[in-house]
């Protein structure tokens, strides 16, 4: 039985995950988190002659020393309001199975294919047992619903093992957000370039929760992106969008025209399409180690021709590959859903992009 293993809060210590052997680290549950977050420098000052710019730049939770070459292992931070607690899940390939841990009420924490959607582009998903039996009384007890999405590269290394790999859990179940989590991380290490610039393309998909409703969506875009590796000096230059973008119900009807008519309603013009999510572009989002962190949004034009800002969120990436070959990360968005009073949803999607 092949069994492929997403980093959690602990980690075979001594050379980080996916040390330089080539295999994914076995999960076991979360760790004291006093040394995470980390705080990576945005310049490497024997490199760089400049006097670079003072930063907060802090990653989420995982790798507790990150180098270039080694893998890295990145999950949400934890909140009080549930995020960041799906720390360990694992995918079996012989039963295609998703196994999460940490969450209430999702059966035994192990997700079918979900039978409505399962997949969303290149990327499977996954949902919890509906019921779970009381093993003494045999007794139904509802399980509360949460959707998984997993994606894993189509470049391997050595040993057969995919080179980066992405899981996003949510739940439907709360009137706020809920419990869940993502995880991204990097299996090997990264050659970047000291000039240049390079292009990624590829596909995006998220699941859509909401604070001050319950249920989930789901959501799909072609993302591109680029990296000026010159410039800037602190940091180098990240750029990148998804477009094309796409909404579904839980049963895989497309409801984007309903959101689209209802931002027409709310800003007073008519709309052909959702906006499109662009990064923001500025000095101090890539590390040496590969890493890229940074801020992302959306707008609209109302009908004075004004631009308003509609969603707000970050993203969380990291390089793989000798030539800088693949991306892969998780964006999170959020923003007032015009279709309801006195709710927001939050957007959190997976991609893999590729250098062609």
């Amino acid at each position: 039985m092949k069994r492929i293993f997403l980093a959690s809060a602990a980690c075979l210590a001594v050379a980080a995950c996916s040390g330089g052997d080539g295999t994914n680290p076995i999960t076991s549950g979360p760790t004291d988190d006093t040394e995470d977050p980390t705080t990576d420098p945005t310049t490497d000052p024997t490199t760089d002659p400049g006097t670079g710019i003072d930063s907060d730049r802090t990653v989420p939770p995982g790798t507790p020393s990150p180098t270039a070459d080694l893998g890295i292992y990145r999950y949400e931070p934890p909140t009080d309001t549930g995020d960041g607690y799906a720390q360990s899940v694992s995918y079996d390939a012989a039963t295609d199975t998703f196994s999460v841990d940490n969450l209430a009420f999702d059966g035994a924490n192990t997700y079918q294919r979900d039978d409505m959607v399962g997949s969303l582009g290149p990327y499977a998903v996954y949902e919890g047992d509906g019921v779970f039996n009381d093993p003494v009384t045999g007794v139904p007890i509802s399980q509360f619903e949460h959707k998984a999405i997993y994606g894993v590269s189509t470049n391997t290394d050595a040993n057969g093992l995919a080179t980066t790999q992405f899981a996003i859990v949510r739940t439907g179940a709360y009137v706020g957000y809920g419990f869940g989590g993502f995880i991204y991380q990097r299996d090997g290490g990264v050659t970047l370039p000291t000039s240049g610039q390079a292009a990624y393309s590829g596909q995006y998909a998220a699941l859509r929760d909401f604070n001050g409703r319950g249920g989930l969506e789901y959501a799909t875009g072609d993302m591109t992106a680029a990296i000026d590796f010159n410039d800037f000096n602190a940091g180098d230059a990240v750029q990148g969008k998804v477009t094309n973008r796409r909404v579904y119900d839980v049963n895989g009807s497309d409801i984007t025209a309903s959101i689209i008519s209802a931002l027409g309603t709310q800003y007073g013009r008519s709309y052909t399409a959702l906006p499109q999510i662009n990064f923001v572009v500025g000095p101090g989002v890539l590390d040496t180690n590969g890493e890229i962190l940074g801020s992302v949004g959306s707008n609209v034009t109302d009908a004075t021709g004004a631009l308003q800002g509609f969603e707000t969120g970050k993203y969380y990436a990291v390089i793989a590959g000798d030539n800088a070959d693949e991306i892969v990360g998780v964006l999170t968005t959020e923003a007032d859903d015009p279709r309801y009073d006195s709710v927001t949803v939050r957007e959190t999607g997976g991609f893999i992009l590729y250098r062609p």
